[in-house]
């Protein structure tokens, strides 16, 4: 073997922890004493600290005392082999990339190797070339998430992950939860009222998982009329149905190899949710109209702003998907229950605003972010970005102030149920259907008839707004005009 003595300069280095400048480790394992110390005389003219070891076993060892980001190893070696070394290694948290040295032509082996782990494997005898480039690839790929991991404690010891924000004790337990269970493969089903972020937190949970270079797809069940919902889903073959003129793939298909999120699980048909199980159980689709089963790898995340049990109770979500569902659960709380989270909530939201609509970052004056606190967010972070959009568009000085707010906003929370013009009353002996449709009613009347408004604030989908509407007979109301 022959290399160049010289490294190039940060060749081989690292931030720590401490963002001190590191030589990146590599063990060599090789029970071969010429071969070891070559290596190693190799990777360290590359400017990489060399460690060696003499076995599998002794190399383990050194591996579990320290942190190499990349372990060379023979194959063939006494007390434990390369294969079983690959294979311990895979279950260490954040164990390093294995390089395996084989014998020239034993595919097998090869083949072997990656299948249990190894990142990838070299012949002898050894190119330097490519064992270089190979370590270089290493390196960049531990950089990076070296990298993202700090970013991630950076963040979150400021009260952020990803881009959600929130330095508070119920908001730091989600994101403490939602960093467990981004690695893993397991449902989540997140729950939450309208305008709490659930597709938020669905999509960081993708990020900050193995998939993140995959798609993430969502799809509100809500949204999808019942005869078209399981063509979305699971795609359809040309001619399943009347207007089938081609193939069409789903969500699923589109999200292979990444994350789906199916937002509004509750409104889901019970057909189709009996279907959704099954693909759940045994990662196989049928499109509509095919005869022939589709393999997927899909991680599949559920979102719902009801409460799963009272769903399923009264029949509108599977029992069986619900369980399948549920091996993590994520609530989050509404934005009334951690309002120490309003201001920075706020600003971060303004930032993102100023930069969509092309204006200079505004700043929030004090009476607004008082308002803001004495307000009772019933749309949640959806209803505070909404209030902030509409500020940054109509702001005319250099912070947003009372002024720039909705008109009326936060008067509500400061009146008795007697003055407020917007409080539904309701008498004692009052059914719980006909005080359901006074808050209905009321609601739309102070919105204008904005459906979609509506059912945010009443923490509902717009389906079934408009179910309740049409038991109601009033089915036929429209927006009034904007004056």
């Amino acid at each position: 073997m022959a290399a160049s003595n010289s490294a190039e300069p940060g060749r081989g280095k690292a931030l720590n922890a401490g963002g001190c400048m590191t030589q990146e480790r590599v063990l060599i394992v090789e029970d071969e004493e010429n071969e070891r110390s070559g290596l190693a005389e190799l990777v360290t003219a590359w400017g990489y600290r060399a460690e060696t070891a003499r076995n599998g076993l002794e190399g383990l060892e050194k591996v579990q005392a320290g942190s190499p980001f990349v372990v060379l190893t023979d194959l063939s070696m006494p007390r434990m082999d390369g294969l079983e070394l690959i294979e311990r290694l895979q279950g260490l948290p954040n164990g390093p990339k294995v390089i395996l040295i084989t014998g020239k032509g034993d595919l097998q082996t090869e083949v072997s190797a990656v299948q249990s782990g190894a990142y990838w494997y070299i012949e002898k005898p050894l190119n330097p070339k490519l064992l270089r480039a190979l370590l270089e690839k290493v390196s960049h790929l531990h950089r990076t998430e070296t990298d993202k991991e700090l970013l991630r404690r950076e963040l979150r010891d400021k009260g952020a992950l990803g881009t959600m924000v929130g330095g508070s004790p119920r908001m730091q337990e989600v994101f403490h939860l939602m960093e467990l269970v981004a690695p893993s493969t397991a449902p989540v089903l997140i729950t939450g009222e309208s305008g709490t972020g659930k597709e938020l937190v669905a999509r960081t949970i993708h990020d900050l998982s193995p998939r993140r270079n995959k798609p993430f797809i969502a799809i509100n069940c809500a949204a999808i009329p019942e005869t078209l919902i399981e063509s979305e889903i699971f795609g359809h073959e040309k001619g399943a149905f009347t207007g089938a003129l081609e193939r069409r793939v789903g969500c699923f298909e589109l999200a292979e190899g990444g994350t789906l999120l199916l937002d509004e699980i509750g409104e889901m048909p019970i057909g189709t949710q009996a279907k959704l199980l099954r693909v759940l159980e045994d990662h196989h689709l049928r499109r509509l109209g095919s005869k022939t089963e589709t393999a997927v790898d899909v991680r599949v995340l559920a979102a719902t702003n009801k409460v799963p049990e009272e769903a399923v109770a009264k029949g509108q979500l599977r029992n069986d998907l619900y369980y399948r569902l549920n091996v993590f659960a994520l609530d989050l709380p509404p934005l009334r229950e951690h309002k120490e989270d309003i201001d920075e909530l706020a600003k971060e939201l303004t930032r993102g605003m100023c930069a969509k609509h092309g204006r200079k970052l505004l700043d929030i004056s004090t009476a607004v972010l008082e308002a803001f606190q004495q307000y009772a967010w019933p749309g949640n972070v959806r209803e505070l970005r909404n209030v902030l959009e509409r500020a940054v568009i109509v702001c005319d000085g250099a912070a947003i102030e009372l002024r720039h707010l909705p008109p009326g906003f936060g008067h509500t929370s400061m009146l008795s149920p007697a003055q407020d013009a917007n409080a539904v009353h309701v008498g004692v002996g009052t059914t719980v259907e006909e005080a359901e449709k006074l808050l209905i009613l009321k609601t739309l009347e102070s919105t204008g008839n904005n459906k979609t408004r509506a059912a945010e604030i009443l923490g509902i989908s717009l389906k079934t707004l408009h179910n309740k509407l049409k038991e109601y007979g009033r089915d036929n109301l429209t927006a009034e005009a904007a004056p």
